[in-house]
C-alpha cells in the first residue's frame, strides 16, 4: 500500500548554497498525492512545485525544481531520498525559502524524523516503474544506464585525482531498508578547491566542515574524518535514489552511474519516460512490496552516527 508520514515533522538549518536560514516542514498526505513542495514565502501566485522529473532544472551542483511561475526549490535531493528510503509516496513540503537545509549534509536527519514520526499505510497500491528495456545517457565526464531487473538496485563508480578519495566502486541492492542502514548516513564531499572556487562565485556559503566533507590531496579536513571508508561513492548513490524519486513511483530496474550526478540522472529520467517500450507501470504485490527501498524499515535500521 501506498505510505505517508504519520505525524508533521519540522526542520531547521541553514541552505548550504545560499547560507540563508530555512524552516521545513513536511506534513502527511493522502494517496495518489505524489510530493508537493510549497513556498510558504511566496505570497502570490503559484507556490507549488512538483517534485517531479519533468520539473527538473539541471544543475550540476544540485537538483533545482521550478514550477511554471518560476518558484524554485534548490538541494531537495537529501530529503527525496529520504522520503524514498522509507518508503514515503505522498508528502507536503513547506518550506519558507528557496533551498532545502543542508542539515549535517546527509540524509540521516531527515531518515530520523520520519522513522520517529511514524509510518501510516494508505488504503490504495503502489505503482511502481518497470524497466523493460535499457536506456543510457553519457556526456563527455560519464554515464548512467537503468536497465531491467526484478528489484531496484544500483551500481555506481567514482573516481577523484585526490588520494582522500581515489577510485571507489559499490553495489547494493536497495530494497527492505538498505538505504537507511548503508546509505542515509553518508554526507556531501567536496575538494577543498571547489569550495574556494564555489564560494568565490558566490555558492556553497552555508558550507562548514560540519556538514560537508571536505577533502584536500590525501587529507580529510572535516572532524572525525569519514562515516565509512567508501563514504564518497556511498553519497552519490544516496543522491542518484533522491533523483530518481522524482519519477514519481518506485523504479523495479537497475540503476549503473559511472561518474555521473545531479544533471545525467535526471537526462536518463527523460530517456527513459521518451522511449517507446522502455517501461510500464504496474500493481505492487506481496512479493514486489519486499523489493522496493523502505518496505519494513523501522528506527533501530538507524546508524549510529545519527
Amino acid at each position: 500500500m501506498q505510505a505517508t508520514i504519520k505525524n508533521t515533522v519540522r526542520f531547521d538549518g541553514v541552505g548550504l548554497h545560499s547560507g540563508r536560514p530555512v524552516r521545513m516542514v513536511i506534513s502527511p498526505a493522502s494517496a495518489g498525492y505524489g510530493i508537493w513542495f510549497k513556498r510558504t514565502d511566496i505570497r502570490f501566485g503559484d507556490a507549488m512545485v512538483p517534485a517531479r522529473w519533468d520539473a527538473v532544472d539541471r544543475s550540476p551542483l544540485c537538483t533545482r525544481i521550478r514550477n511554471a511561475a518560476g518558484v524554485e526549490v534548490s538541494t531537495i535531493e537529501h530529503v527525496m531520498a529520504a522520503l524514498a528510503g522509507c518508503g514515503i509516496h505522498n508528502a507536503l513540503i513547506e518550506i519558507d525559502g528557496p533551498e532545502v537545509p543542508i542539515l549535517d549534509g546527509s540524509a540521516a536527519p531527515f531518515v530520523d524524523a520520519i522513522l520517529g514520526r511514524g509510518i501510516r499505510r494508505l488504503d490504495t497500491p503502489v505503482m511502481a516503474i518497470k524497466v523493460d528495456k535499457t536506456v543510457t545517457v553519457e556526456t563527455d565526464s560519464g554515464w548512467a544506464r537503468l536497465s531491467p531487473a526484478d528489484t531496484f538496485t544500483m551500481s555506481f563508480h567514482i573516481d577523484f585525482t585526490d588520494a582522500a578519495i581515489g577510485s571507489q566502486d559499490k553495489r547494493l541492492v536497495l530494497s527492505n531498508g538498505t538505504f537507511v542502514r548503508e546509505l542515509c548516513d553518508s554526507r556531501t564531499f567536496c575538494r577543498q578547491a571547489d569550495v574556494d572556487a564555489m564560494r568565490a562565485n558566490g555558492l556553497a556559503l552555508g558550507g562548514t566542515l560540519e556538514n560537508a566533507v571536505v577533502v584536500d590531496g590525501d587529507k580529510v579536513l572535516s572532524p572525525g574524518g569519514l562515516r565509512h571508508s567508501d563514504e564518497p561513492v556511498r553519497h552519490k548513490m544516496l543522491d542518484a535514489l533522491g533523483d530518481l524519486a522524482l519519477a514519481g513511483a518506485p523504479i523495479l530496474g537497475h540503476y549503473t552511474g559511472h561518474r555521473a550526478g545531479h544533471s545525467m540522472t535526471n537526462m536518463l529520467l527523460h530517456a527513459l519516460f521518451n522511449t517507446p517500450g522502455a517501461l510500464r507501470l504496474v500493481e505492487v504485490d506481496g512479493a514486489d512490496a519486499a523489493r522496493l527501498p523502505g518496505v519494513g524499515v523501522v528506527p533501530q535500521d538507524m546508524p549510529a552516527v545519527a
